[in-house]
């Protein structure tokens, strides 16, 4: 009880201690837990200029990138997908939907020699191919294909 109470206070004690700096600006926590994001990539609207303004309008198609995903999506509010990728020095994989109103639907970077595996929840508006695109660390870029059909509209259809 007393342990309990006591770590209580040193919080407390610790939180307003630091509300200042957070206040003025001088601690930016933002900096450190936030990424650049690629604003042209995220916001065009469509699939070509999405590519291109992440970096990758010239992917080659390869067989080591596997996307599981259902082959029909009852809701494309909720699609779930699955990806893993054995491209040797993969940085990043991103999902686009080609057919969505912006195609670009995520992009994960990854830090170190990792497996690279990304399970994520997507909206679809419509019946479309998916294709996931993996970027490596000598910046050539590689993807493959998933065709997913909808039964109901995710983006407002």
């Amino acid at each position: 009880m007393f342990e309990l109470r006591r770590n209580f206070l040193k919080a407390g004690a610790s939180a307003a201690l630091l509300s200042p700096l957070l206040g003025t600006g001088l601690l930016m926590p933002t900096r450190v837990l936030a990424a650049e994001w690629n604003r042209p990539a995220f916001t065009s609207r469509n699939v070509g200029d999405a590519l291109k303004n992440y970096g990758s309008a010239t992917a080659t198609e390869t067989r080591d990138i596997v996307i599981n995903a259902p082959e029909i999506a009852e809701n494309g509010a909720k699609v779930e997908v699955e990806v893993s990728c054995n491209v040797a020095n993969t940085r990043s994989l991103a999902i686009f939907a080609d057919k969505n109103p912006m195609p670009l639907c995520s992009a994960i970077e990854f830090s170190g020699p990792v497996l690279p595996y990304i399970r994520e929840q997507i909206k679809l508006s419509e019946t479309t191919r998916i294709r996931v695109v993996a970027k490596t660390g000598d910046g050539k870029s590689h993807v493959a294909f998933r065709e997913i059909k909808v039964t109901l509209g995710g983006c407002g259809g």
